[in-house]
């Protein structure tokens, strides 16, 4: 919607996304823009390797392809992944963390690439927040992209 990720920042912003095939077309709000960018480390995510952002529940619009997501549960079932049933990309979940968030796929988002991010942070989602005693979430590392040249 015009912005570039640099120009985005920590500000609210509103940007449209699809999946790879753009069967699945949606509109997100993300309150932090792309500033609360991270990654996790549990079994699923290693896999994955997607950079989410944050959006909450009610901010985020199918546009179309609503009948095209497909979804994902594992473990206590409480996380809901959803997918591109056509291309198989992983647009979005309802965090487990936080069920009033979604993880929003940011290379999904128009105009962004996971390789704008210079640095990452990666959540421990091994010692997931809801495991723990104490409930703190804690960061297990940090991923930094740098160009050649």
């Amino acid at each position: 919607m015009g912005d570039g990720p640099a120009e985005i920042g920590d500000r609210p912003v509103t940007m449209d996304g699809a999946c790879h095939c753009g069967a699945v077309r949606f509109r997100v709000r993300l309150p932090e823009g792309l500033g609360s960018a991270r990654r996790c480390d549990c079994s699923f995510c290693r896999m994955r390797g997607a950079v989410a952002v944050t959006a909450l529940v009610g901010g985020l619009e199918i546009l179309a392809g609503d009948d095209r997501l497909t979804l994902y549960r594992f473990n206590t079932g409480i996380a809901k992944h959803y997918f591109c049933s056509v291309c198989g990309i992983y647009t979005h979940h309802q965090r487990r963390s936080n069920p009033n968030e979604f993880g929003v796929n940011a290379a999904c988002l128009e105009g962004v690439s996971p390789f704008d991010f210079e640095r990452v942070d990666v959540n421990d989602g091994v010692t997931h927040p809801s495991d723990r005693p104490d409930g703190a979430s804690g960061i297990s590392g940090t991923l930094r992209f740098v160009r050649n040249g």
